[in-house]
């Protein structure tokens, strides 16, 4: 009889069962990459594929971290404690799509690494993007569950840092986009969404629909301010042109529009779900933080990329 493996296969739960969640989730992971080694085999992907390869896998990466980071807020106000149990598979993802990314950078260096170390000392986005990699490494690797054992709460204090490193990553996003930002600018905007949902969290505000839709306003306002504020310091594009360009549908929507078409849902789900069941007399807490222990009696145990907040 063949030993059962320590580490499960990513389409199955702990209990050895078929999750269509994790399946669906996992092809969705490999999906760009399957896509871009076929463009790349047959041609499709310009003058300079390599080149092409690099600013796709490094997209992957932020998107894939971005839909991490998304977890928590969906688990919360879709009601759906079950997607936690994608979490670390996302996580694992990112740091795939990063690693590929350095890889690549590295390929079209023609692997004379001095070169690739000295240009990643010299130059000031690549500097960030590496420590930001370098971040991500460390989540992955301490994202099994004798990691979680081992480091204790020291473990949830390690994973916190995935704010600091999405925050490198937008930089370095923006740094590398050099004139046009509209996607680095988008997925800005999709973050300051996201942790504006947490510091509502923080606080303890009330999840009501009301605030939802606030929140998802003041996200757009500031995507747009954070466009115009780019452009300015980048390319000295007056901030009033800028915004006023937001208010032209003749061309191209500007990520503003698309942060808060996203942040929209939010209020949507909320307002599907309707309000939850609460016991007479009982007060909003927060819940309590789990012990590593209980953690690992969880499916969602060690999620590597987005902490439980």
């Amino acid at each position: 009889m063949i030993d059962r493996l320590a580490v499960p296969l990513p389409w199955l739960d702990r209990a050895g069962r078929l999750s269509w969640l994790k399946l669906a989730v996992l092809l969705a992971c490999i999906a760009p990459a399957l896509y871009l080694a076929a463009a790349y085999r047959l041609d499709a992907l310009g003058a300079k594929p390599i080149t092409a390869l690099i600013h796709a896998t490094g997209e992957w990466a932020v998107r894939f971290l971005l839909f991490s980071l998304a977890i928590s807020p969906l688990r919360r106000i879709a009601d759906w404690p079950k997607v936690l149990v994608v979490r670390r598979m996302l996580g694992i993802t990112v740091m795939a799509y990063a690693v590929a990314h350095l890889t690549l950078y590295a390929v079209d260096q023609n692997l004379i690494l001095t070169k690739v170390v000295s240009e990643i000392a010299l130059r000031l986005y690549l500097t960030i993007g590496f420590v930001a990699l370098i971040g991500l490494i460390a989540l992955g690797l301490t994202s099994t569950d004798a990691a979680i054992r081992n480091l204790g709460p020291n473990w949830n204090r390690l994973h916190r840092l995935v704010y600091t490193i999405a925050v490198l990553a937008l930089v370095h996003y923006f740094l590398q986009s050099k004139i046009d930002v509209t996607d680095p600018v988008f997925s800005a905007g999709l973050f300051l969404l996201l942790m504006g949902w947490r510091v509502m969290r923080r606080f303890r505000w009330p999840e009501r629909v009301w605030s939802l839709l606030l929140l998802a306003v003041l996200a757009a306002l500031a995507t747009a301010g954070l466009e115009a504020a780019w452009y300015g310091l980048a390319s000295g594009v007056p901030a009033n042109l800028v915004l006023a360009a937001n208010l032209d549908f003749s061309g191209p929507i500007r990520p503003a529009w698309w942060v808060l078409a996203v942040g929209l849902v939010l209020p949507i789900v909320a307002l599907v779900r309707g309000p939850r069941p609460r016991a007479a007399g009982q007060a909003p807490r927060s819940r309590p933080a789990s012990p590593p222990r209980r953690e690992l009696a969880r499916e969602a145990a060690g999620e590597p990329l987005s902490p439980r907040a």
